[in-house]
């Protein structure tokens, strides 16, 4: 199917998730913004990896695509999809068009696959969170430990923290523009 329709699609929990809007403009700012700035205070051994392959749990039958997976460059050198269990973060930037995806379907999840740190930015409202501190729930894993913040304030993912100023709000949101 992703060579014949548009957009991405992702295997949750839930079932099939077809966004069919693929991401421009200010969601794809952001994602580069961000991977900028963690790569400038990452040790060079660890990336912030945009794109494909997809980060896959054969076992729990989970595929995802994160808009930015913190990994070791090492994990990368793999046939097929990426183990989740290598990821030291995923990041998302919240999606104008699906945001129970992010804000939803992720939550539940990553901690599922094991992802250790799960950071949410959202244009639409200039707010975040990061999520880590997985633990056994009668549901499944979950993350126990929130910490929101709102664009402006450094925010600290894994063990670096970097700068959320400047970050693009989507304009239909009545977000004023961003200045660089």
């Amino acid at each position: 199917m992703d060579d014949t329709l548009p957009g991405k699609f992702e295997i949750t929990k839930e079932g099939i998730v077809h966004d069919m809007v693929s991401p421009v403009g200010r969601h794809e700012l952001t994602v580069l913004r961000l991977r900028k700035r963690l790569e400038k205070v990452m040790p060079e051994e660890i990336v912030a990896h945009t794109g494909e392959p997809d980060v896959e749990d054969e076992p729990e039958g989970v595929m995802r695509r994160p808009d930015i997976m913190v990994i070791a460059e090492a994990d990368m050198d793999t046939e097929g999809s990426i183990d989740p269990r290598t990821l030291v973060a995923a990041i998302e930037v919240v999606s104008r068009s699906n945001p129970d995806n992010d804000w939803v379907g992720k939550i539940r999840d990553y901690p599922l696959m094991g992802i250790p740190v799960f950071a949410i930015f959202d244009p639409r409202t200039g707010e975040g969170a990061v999520f880590t501190d997985i633990h056994p729930t009668p549901d499944g894993p979950r993350y126990a430990t929130r910490k929101d913040f709102v664009y402006g304030e450094d925010v600290t993912v894994a063990d670096w923290t970097i700068s959320t100023e400047g970050l693009p709000r989507y304009a239909d949101e009545g977000a004023p523009e961003p200045a660089s």
